[in-house]
């Protein structure tokens, strides 16, 4: 989308998460461990395996929401990374092309130089709409002013 407004760019080092769904996150996933493990406790007629299994199964659901609070894209200086859920990975400034967010796109999709797309999940309308256009308006300039800056830039 070539609309950006301008406006200061955000001070570097920058770090974008989506702070609601995170926190809603890491809410419940701490909420359902100490839930499941108070019942692992209470029911008397649970033996000592049942209850380490109960806490297992607590602890498995509990790390597949903290994971799922995981990402966020931090950009700095000499360029961004991207934490998505089971990946990390770091990019120069010159190597991003676009910063995409498209009305009914779940997260910011990256156009890079080697002619692929990354998802970026840090950036994502999902609970907080404005916060995530405004997050996606703020790398865009940032690619934009870094890329400019850097040789090799295609214009896309």
């Amino acid at each position: 989308m070539p609309e950006t407004t301008p406006g200061p760019l955000p001070a570097l080092p920058v770090t974008f998460r989506p702070a609601r769904t995170r926190a809603v996150l890491l809410t419940a996933g701490t909420a359902l461990f100490a839930v499941i493990t108070l019942i692992a406790l209470l029911l008397e007629q649970l033996g000592p395996g049942e209850r380490i299994s109960f806490v297992f199964t607590a602890a498995l659901l509990a790390g597949v929401l903290f994971l799922l609070a995981r990402p966020k894209v931090v950009a700095d200086e000499a360029g961004v990374t991207v934490v998505n859920i089971m990946s990390r990975r770091r990019l120069e400034w010159a190597q991003i092309l676009r910063v995409n967010l498209r009305a009914g796109d779940p997260w910011v999709f990256l156009d890079l130089s080697d002619g692929t797309s990354m998802p970026a999940l840090g950036i994502q309308p999902g609970i907080a709409r404005a916060r995530a256009v405004a997050d996606a308006r703020a790398l865009r300039a940032l690619a934009e002013d870094r890329s400019a800056a850097g040789p090799g830039t295609a214009g896309g």
